[in-house]
């Protein structure tokens, strides 16, 4: 499942490639109707967490979800592929979404419920971090359990929840009630910085210079997701910094990935 910041890419290319124009906005394969949109300007799309919306001139939204197989992809007009749920188009460049989790039309007032529901989203400069606290806190499942909760921290996925509990020691299961607020300052600004990177660069990186490739005289890590990561996918590997087999355990379906040997710590330091 995409992470926050590819939502959020994707939410300004959109506004960046269509906003302000009339659109097309088309279901080549028959299973969303458009025509209540078709013809309408686009005036810009957002992000939160893993929320897509994609506003209108008539005030109606397209609200998205991709789940675990969607994808929305900016692509030639005249390059198809695949089964493309909705289309939005300018005669020139398509956006072609395809297996979403949810694509629906809302309304302005649904789409503020269903921010209001999120948590606290990391890339947005409206975010309040101690809304998330607050259910963090109340909380006895641990802390790498609840980084996953998007009623905790909107947006964060799997590879954000395992290195920012790696790059301040933290051990995963160390309980939500425990986390004192200090500990939840330093991970959401750590959030905030490495999640706006990604935004940015369009990879996720969360290796310090210190130990990366050319401090270590290593080759570059070669993964699909890009960047440079101290635990995620590296079970078996040795930890960059200790040197200690990296584990990996599943916890509540999604696999986590931690260093027993330097995340041993319930509070973070500065």
């Amino acid at each position: 499942m995409p992470e926050g910041h590819v939502i959020h890419r994707l939410a300004h290319a959109l506004t960046d490639t269509f906003g302000g124009k009339p659109v097309r906005v088309t279901s080549p394969q028959g299973r969303f109707d458009t025509s209540s949109l078709n013809g309408m300007a686009l005036d810009d799309a957002d992000a939160v967490g893993k929320h897509l919306f994609i506003n209108f001139a008539n005030r109606e939204v397209v609200h998205i979800h991709l789940g675990l197989i969607g994808k929305l992809r900016l692509e030639p007009l005249d390059d198809p592929w695949g089964q493309v749920r909705m289309r939005i188009d300018d005669g020139v460049t398509a956006a072609d979404l395809r297996g979403p989790q949810w694509c629906r039309i809302i309304t302005d007032g649904e789409r503020d419920a269903v921010a209001e529901a999120s948590g606290p989203d990391p890339l947005r400069s409206d975010a309040d971090p101690d809304k998330g606290y607050a259910r963090l806190k109340r909380s006895g499942k641990s802390i790498a359990a609840l980084l996953m909760d998007q009623r905790v921290a909107a947006g964060v996925g799997n590879i954000f929840r395992a290195e920012v509990l790696y790059r301040h020691r933290l051990r995963p299961d160390t309980p939500g009630r425990v986390i004192d607020r200090a500990t939840w300052q330093i991970i959401w600004d750590d959030l905030v910085e490495l999640m706006h990177y990604a935004v940015d660069k369009g990879r996720i990186d969360t290796v310090r210079d210190e130990h990366g490739p050319e401090a270590q005289g290593r080759d570059p890590r070669v993964d699909r997701h890009g960047g440079e990561v101290y635990v995620y996918r590296r079970a078996g590997q040795p930890c960059l910094v200790c040197g200690t087999e990296v584990r990996t355990a599943t916890l509540e379906g999604r696999n986590l990935y931690w260093c027993p040997r330097c995340q041993r710590r319930q509070k973070a330091r500065l």
